[in-house]
């Protein structure tokens, strides 16, 4: 809600249209695109295991919660389609933390579940930021068609950043609010 204001009524001070504005542009819809499919790639190794087993596979081999880390990198990529960094890095670090304190008091939950299993998992992996050279999976990884379908909505919901980023562009062309000047 507090981005409300500034993804409405800012404007670069970037050229728009040109090619540094196009490349942005593109990075940030690849950072979409990468979100979607990372949020995917988590929710196809946990379906309907989270609270039955500490799972160690896949993306989760890598940081205890990569649903978080590609909902940051989704924010990442709305703001740099919204044409400033200002509001990529406002944006990006009000995302991490709201999603790093989730974290936190999820972790709380699983410690007391699962005791020294879960403690010894967080001592090895990092929380959000991945740590890639961590990497492992089963030759042959199972997964639940239920849990996919019940679950896609979450991962698909921030292929709208990218119609959402359009329109508030569209809306500034056409001059109708008062805008302010955001660097970057």
């Amino acid at each position: 809600m507090i981005a409300v204001p500034l993804l409405l009524f800012s404007q670069s001070t970037r050229d728009t249209g040109g090619l540094i504005s196009e490349t942005v542009d593109m990075l940030g819809l690849f950072l979409i695109i990468t979100a979607v499919l990372g949020r995917f790639w988590a929710i196809i190794y946990i379906g309907g295991r989270k609270h039955k087993l500490v799972f160690q596979d896949g993306p989760y081999s890598i940081a205890r919660h990569p649903l978080y880390l590609f909902s940051t990198i989704g924010t990442v990529g709305f703001g740099l389609m919204m044409g400033s960094l200002i509001l990529t890095i406002l944006l990006a670090g009000v995302t991490f933390q709201i999603l790093n304190a989730t974290a936190e008091k999820e972790e709380q939950f699983l410690r007391s579940t699962f005791g020294d299993n879960y403690a010894d998992y967080a001592a090895r992996v990092p929380r959000i930021i991945p740590n890639f050279s961590l990497f492992k999976t089963e030759k042959t990884p199972t997964f639940s068609a239920r849990e996919l379908r019940i679950n896609m909505f979450d991962a698909l919901v921030f292929l709208a950043f990218i119609p959402l980023s359009e329109a508030l562009e569209g809306i500034k062309t056409l001059e109708i609010l008062p805008t302010f000047p955001i660097f970057g």
